[in-house]
């Protein structure tokens, strides 16, 4: 029953609405029927159902595209824009509403309300349409806050899970560069390329350690440590392992999280590229539109076929999700590289 049929709407939410149609079309139409049944008395209990029918299908027809605008193309506009569209669409709603109803009914004989009766044919669509609507609305705020909750679930789980393993892998940082510097001092002179892989492994330490202390870090600073870490697989992979990285210098100054890509271009490594033999090419390209900074870290490796089945088994895949949700309401998309490969795809 929660199986999405379209644009997000599962089987339960859909058998809702037609029960919602259906309990409103007979109370209606009862209604209507009650009110009149003294002047005619010899109204077609087929024609009563059949028009209440015909009716609320017309209001359903209509509320489709309406639905479809507000819900799904602008789901991403501020509240107060989305119900000043009601204020237009209303009076089209109620107008359209009652001209192809009554146009139905005397085109096959059924009965509709006449004279001054017909003000209802104007009240009722208005006020289905007010409630409709506000259901509508007030369920998609329900989702929300329930989303809300299973995220801040997930990111206190995430958390614990990092203050467990930041306490099992607890070390002296300073104790930490003391012993880089006394392996540094040890290593002969003539092993250079050792020697400065020492100290780019001791600057990952040193950016990871700060990082944790602050919120936001420059774009530059993000990208001077993802470069080490690069630079040190490389040394593993040797020629197996290309990079490709773009981006502007106007963008260097642009603040994001820290510790957002290097995850990523871990996984990339790891899952993407390591177990191919020929190697392959990490690629980050980050750039500005719509106001929006926007980042592809994509790989030439194997890809993933089942892509949303890969969040929940790897921490750094699933952490940066959350973060991303959490700090700018923006999702982390995989989508299939050309030729081959894996890209991902966030904004902030």
């Amino acid at each position: 029953m929660d199986k999405k049929v379209l644009w997000g709407i599962t089987r339960k939410e859909l058998l809702m609405v037609f029960l919602f149609y259906t309990i409103s079309a007979f109370s209606y139409h009862f209604a209507v029927w009650t009110a009149t049944i003294n002047r005619r008395m010899l109204l077609s209990l087929t024609a009563f159902i059949d028009g209440g029918g015909l009716q609320y299908g017309i209001f359903f027809l209509l509320t489709v595209p309406i639905w479809w605008l507000v819900f799904v193309k602008l789901k991403k506009h501020k509240l107060w824009k989305r119900l000043l569209i009601h204020i237009f669409f209303l009076p089209i709603f109620i107008f359209i509403a009652r001209q192809l109803y009554y146009m139905a009914c005397e085109s096959l004989g059924w009965y509709h309300l006449e004279g001054s009766g017909q003000v209802w044919d104007l009240y009722i669509p208005a006020l289905f349409y007010l409630t409709q609507f506000g259901i509508f609305h007030a369920y998609e705020h329900y989702k929300e806050n329930q989303q809300k909750v299973i995220l801040e679930g997930e990111l206190r789980q995430a958390a614990l899970k990092s203050e467990l393993a930041a306490i099992k892998a607890q070390l002296n940082p300073h104790f930490l560069y003391n012993v880089f510097n006394t392996i540094n001092a040890s290593v002969p002179p003539e092993n250079e390329k050792t020697r400065n892989m020492i100290a780019q492994l001791s600057d990952l330490f040193r950016y990871q350690l700060q990082a944790s202390k602050k919120e936001l870090v420059t774009l530059k600073e993000e990208l001077d440590f993802v470069r080490k870490y690069l630079d040190l697989e490389k040394e593993r992979f040797k020629e197996r392992l290309h990079i490709d990285i773009k981006v502007s210098n106007d963008l260097m100054g642009e603040k994001i999280p820290p510790m957002l890509l290097q995850p990523l271009v871990e996984n990339s490594v790891k899952h993407g590229l390591s177990s191919i033999i020929e190697g392959g090419t990490i690629s980050i390209y980050i750039f500005k539109e719509g106001g929006k900074l926007k980042f592809e870290i994509s790989d030439t490796g194997i890809g993933i076929k089942d892509k949303q089945r890969v969040f929940g088994q790897g921490v750094g895949l699933t952490n940066t999700k959350l973060r991303l949700q959490k700090m700018y309401k923006s999702q982390l998309e995989l989508v299939d590289n050309t030729p081959k490969g894996l890209t991902i795809k966030f904004a902030i």
